[in-house]
Formats: C-alpha cells, sequence, structure tokens
C-alpha cells in the first residue's frame, strides 16, 4: 500500500464546542469546513471532526460503547504545554512514569487526548530494535 495521506474522523455529538476546541485551545489550523464538518491540519495528519446525528450513533448498545480511542500528540515539553493547556480552562491530568511523560485530558464531547513526550517514545523505538 502506498498511502498519499492519512487522517483520523472523530463523529460527535457537540460538533460546534467541539470545532472551537481544536481551532481556539488546541490552535490547529483549518483545512476546510462545511455545514456539518471541519477539517484540521494535524501535524501533517488530518483531523476530521464531523456532526454525527444519527440515531444510530445517538443510541449505541452497550456492545459498541467501548470503542475508546486516544489522540496522541508528540511533543518535545509535555509540561510546559499542559500548563499552557491549564490556562485556557482544560483539566489536565499530568503523569511522569519510567517509559514516559504524558498529559491526557478530553475534548468537549469526552474524546481523549494525549500529550506524549518523544524523546521517550524515539528511545522505545530504539530500545526494541
Amino acid at each position: 500500500m502506498k498511502a498519499k495521506r492519512t487522517g483520523t474522523i472523530l463523529y460527535v455529538k457537540k460538533y460546534k464546542e467541539c470545532v472551537e476546541f481544536y481551532n481556539k485551545k488546541l490552535e490547529l489550523p483549518i483545512l476546510f469546513q462545511n455545514s456539518i464538518l471541519t477539517c484540521f491540519d494535524l501535524f501533517g495528519a488530518y483531523l476530521m471532526i464531523e456532526n454525527d446525528d444519527r440515531d444510530s450513533y445517538q443510541n449505541l448498545n452497550e456492545a459498541h460503547q467501548k470503542n475508546f480511542s486516544c489522540i496522541r500528540i508528540h511533543v518535545d515539553n509535555v509540561k510546559k504545554y499542559a500548563i499552557s493547556l491549564q490556562s485556557k480552562h482544560i483539566e489536565i491530568d499530568y503523569q511522569e512514569h519510567d517509559w514516559g511523560i504524558v498529559a491526557k485530558f478530553f475534548d468537549p464531547d469526552g474524546n481523549l487526548i494525549a500529550l506524549k513526550d518523544e524523546a521517550s517514545f524515539l528511545q522505545q523505538i530504539i530500545d526494541y530494535q
């Protein structure tokens, strides 16, 4: 497979709040948007926020409610960005572990986002090889 582009689509209930969150608080630039979706540049990949008001999405049965994922963004200084996000009234769960540093938080629709230190991630790759 020779991919031309990769991205993630988040189907959200709180569309306007999520668009504002990713644009104003995380400062992601908008690539394009229309009345039902907004596509952001996510550091070379794209993140599409799409309004999903289908009954099938709103009323998922228990078997499908555990579709859980995390958008992870690698940075050089997790603490610095965590403090910056806290100043924008985002609740941050900052954690330091032997395997690295993460700062976890949620968008207005409850999607998990985590900042991760790039150095320890690269070290994990080197150690594995």
